[in-house]
C-alpha cells in the first residue's frame, strides 16, 4: 500500500489564515482573484494561464510556482494524506489527515476560498522536532510537499515522538549548510539574470571599490577583452594596474578565454578574470604559470560579496537583498 502523502501549508504571510484552519477544521489556499478551480483545465498550462491572466506583472517563475501549488491543492492532494500546519502565533505545529476532496467557499470569496476539509490529529511543539525537520517545512510556498523529514512528522501523529537532544541532532549541520548553498544559489541566479552583459562590470568595478580601488569600465561593445581598468591613485598612473575582464555566463570559461586576456597584460599589470561560472582545469594550470593572473569563479565571487556587502550601496544591496542571520553550527564532539 502506498505511503499517504505529507504535506506542508502556511496560513498566510502573516497567519492570517489560523482561525480558519482551526476554527472550520479546513486547510485553504488564496488567489481568490482565479476564482474556482475545479473550472480551470486539468493541466497545469491551463492554472498558468489562469494566474497570468489575473496578475499579468508577475514573473513567469512566480506564476509556475503559483499555479504548481493550486493544481496540486486540488488534482495531487489525496483524501488520508497528512498535513502539517506550522503555527506563527503559538509556534506549534498542527498535524491532520486531510478529510474531504477540494471545494469552492463562496463565504470565503475575497480570502482562502480554495479548501479541503482536515481533521486535525495532533498538537506537538517545535522543540519536539529536528532542526532538519523545522527547517523542511519553513518553504516560503504556502503550499508543499515535505519529503526528506516525511517520516518525523508521521511518528509524531502516532505519538511516539522524542526528541532529539540538539547535541545529537545531526540535522543542525545539514541545514546550516543547506542555508548557505540556498543564499549561494540566489547570489549566482540574480547576478545572471539581473546583471547580464555589461551590467556585470559595473557591478564588479562596484565590488571592487568597495575594496579600496579606483576603477574604469570600458565602453559597452567591443573592448578587446578588457572590462575594467582597476588602480589605487586617483590618476591610474600608479602601478599596480589591474584588467579586469568580466563574464556573466554559467558555464565554464576556459584557457583560450584566459590566454587571450593575459596578451593584454604588460610587463608590470595584473590580469584578473571574473566569472559566475567556473573555469575550466586548462585555463586553472595556465593561471598557476603567470604570478600576474588571477581567475574568480561564482564561488569566490560569493565570498568577495559576503566580505562587502555592507560596504555596497542601495541600487546594488536592493537587487541583491541579503539580511546578516545567525545559523546553526553542528554540535563536535572533542575527543578524550
Amino acid at each position: 500500500m502506498t505511503e499517504p502523502t505529507t504535506w506542508g501549508i502556511r496560513a498566510g504571510r502573516t497567519g492570517e489564515a489560523h482561525e480558519l484552519f482551526l476554527k472550520k477544521d479546513v486547510v485553504a489556499l488564496g488567489w481568490h482573484e482565479v476564482g474556482d478551480l475545479s473550472k480551470i483545465g486539468k493541466d497545469r498550462e491551463s492554472f498558468k494561464t489562469a494566474i497570468a491572466k489575473v496578475f499579468p506583472d508577475k514573473k513567469l517563475m512566480a506564476v509556475a510556482i503559483d499555479a504548481g501549488q493550486l493544481y496540486r491543492f486540488l488534482y495531487e492532494m489525496q483524501v488520508g494524506d497528512i498535513i502539517v500546519y506550522p503555527s506563527k502565533f503559538d509556534r506549534q505545529i498542527r498535524i491532520g489527515r486531510v478529510e474531504g476532496g477540494y471545494r469552492y467557499e463562496s463565504a470565503h470569496a475575497e480570502t482562502y476560498p480554495n479548501v479541503r476539509a482536515v481533521k486535525w490529529l495532533k498538537t506537538v511543539p517545535r522543540t519536539q522536532f529536528t532542526q532538519g525537520a523545522l527547517y523542511e517545512i519553513g518553504a516560503a510556498m504556502s503550499l508543499f510537499q515535505i519529503k526528506n523529514y516525511a517520516d518525523e512528522f508521521r511518528v509524531a501523529l502516532e505519538g511516539k515522538v522524542a526528541p532529539v537532544p540538539v547535541s545529537k541532532d545531526e540535522t543542525v549541520g545539514l541545514v546550516a549548510a543547506d542555508i548557505e548553498e540556498t543564499t549561494r544559489d540566489f547570489i549566482l541566479k540574480t547576478l545572471s539574470q539581473e546583471l547580464k552583459g555589461h551590467p556585470f562590470a559595473y557591478f564588479v568595478a562596484h565590488l571592487l571599490n568597495t575594496m579600496n580601488y579606483r576603477t574604469r569600465v570600458s565602453p559597452e561593445g567591443p573592448d578587446g577583452g578588457i572590462d575594467i581598468i582597476a588602480h589605487r591613485d586617483e590618476l591610474g598612473f600608479e602601478p599596480p594596474i589591474i584588467k579586469v575582464q568580466v563574464k556573466s555566463i554559467d558555464g565554464k570559461s576556459g584557457d583560450q578565454d584566459v590566454s587571450a586576456l593575459y596578451g593584454k597584460i604588460g610587463d608590470k599589470e595584473y590580469g584578473l578574470f571574473v566569472t559566475i561560472g567556473k573555469f575550466t582545469p586548462p585555463a586553472k594550470t595556465f593561471a598557476k604559470s603567470k604570478t600576474n593572473l588571477r581567475l574568480i569563479d561564482g564561488e569566490e565571487l560569493v565570498d568577495l560579496i559576503f566580505a562587502h556587502y555592507e560596504q555596497f550601496d542601495s541600487r546594488y544591496k536592493s537587487i541583491l537583498p541579503l539580511k546578516r542571520v545567525y545559523v546553526p553550527e553542528a554540535h563536535v564532539d572533542e575527543e578524550e
